[in-house]
């Protein structure tokens, strides 16, 4: 027990497979059954948050956040779906916009954050709020179409493992890797930890924190991508109606991301993603009401972040 309150990593998947464990049983005893149908679909279902989650950890680890990848998603599922127009030819260039405008978003956050010194949380607020404007002045509702032939990043399967679920496992171990064997990511860990310290060791703190919000919204870019290959439209509140901002962020301190920033990874946060939908999945089988729903969440989210403060503030002692 010492061990897992001391690896926030092994914590999280050791909830992972007790929730597991537990929402089987309960399933069964209802009268109903938990397959691997199920397990696969949690992972589709999952991919787009988890992608998201996956950039988020980036901004965090490098002491920022991101609220606005909520809104972007949105505006990235109608940009692309307005320039695919339903064709084929167009996914390409569909595809190149949406990440140019994803890692534009990105720009403006990380310049604001360090260049205008503007907390990252009324930064990226104050992002989420412009983009929300155009959202509202151009769109009533869905638009633009999404060619059959993109419309399988969604939903098709390669054997029993939908591609959604690869491609987030593809971003999440690029992540990794960039966090773990490259240089870059040791400074966002440096710059996470203690800035000051970073930059009297010659870390070009600026630089980090804004490639780690680049970084973030091209996360986000590919979730709105993914999400408009599942509406086959895009969609103005699609970002907003699945919670991806503060999703992502609960999924991350889960985790064992500290967000003060510095402490914390990838796998985490797959293991935060996974246990979040594992829980929803249950309770949608169960028919629970979203309320106790949500208040189940939260509890397991507090509970969590008060496990990983004490183990701080033991060894701080």
């Amino acid at each position: 027990m010492i061990a897992l309150v001391a690896n926030p990593t092994r914590a999280v998947y050791a909830a992972l497979i007790a929730t597991l464990a537990i929402g089987w049983a309960l399933v069964a005893f209802d009268g109903g059954t938990f397959t691997l149908n199920d397990l696969v679909g949690i992972q589709q279902r999952s991919a787009a948050l988890g992608i998201v989650a996956v950039g988020q950890t980036l901004a965090i680890l490098a002491g920022s956040l991101d609220l606005s990848v909520a809104y972007l998603i949105s505006l990235v599922s109608l940009i692309a779906a307005e320039t695919m127009a339903g064709q084929t030819s167009n996914i390409l260039t569909a595809v190149v916009v949406a990440l140019g405008v994803s890692a534009l978003v990105g720009l403006v956050n990380g310049v604001v954050i360090t260049k205008l010194k503007v907390h990252a949380f009324i930064a990226t607020l104050g992002v989420a709020l412009v983009i929300r404007g155009v959202l509202d002045h151009l769109y009533d509702g869905p638009a633009g179409r999404v060619p059959v032939d993109f419309q399988q990043l969604g939903y098709a399967r390669i054997g029993p493992i939908p591609v959604a679920a690869i491609l987030w496992a593809a971003v999440a171990v690029g992540v990794w890797f960039l966090l773990r064997r490259t240089r870059f990511g040791h400074r966002v860990y440096a710059v996470g930890g203690d800035v000051e310290v970073a930059r009297l060791s010659g870390v070009r703190t600026d630089r980090v924190v804004i490639a780690a919000h680049v970084l973030c919204s091209l996360c986000a870019g590919v979730a709105g991508l993914l999400l408009a290959s599942r509406l086959g439209a895009g969609a103005p509140t699609v970002g907003t109606d699945g919670g991806y901002d503060l999703e992502s962020i609960a999924a991350v301190v889960l985790g064992g991301t500290a967000l003060a920033g510095g402490r914390g990874g990838v796998a985490g946060t797959v293991g935060g993603v996974l246990l979040l939908a594992v829980l929803d999945s249950v309770f949608n089988q169960l028919e629970v009401n979203s309320f106790f729903k949500d208040v189940v969440r939260g509890v397991v989210i507090v509970v969590a972040v008060a496990v990983y403060a004490r183990r701080t503030g033991r060894r701080a002692s």
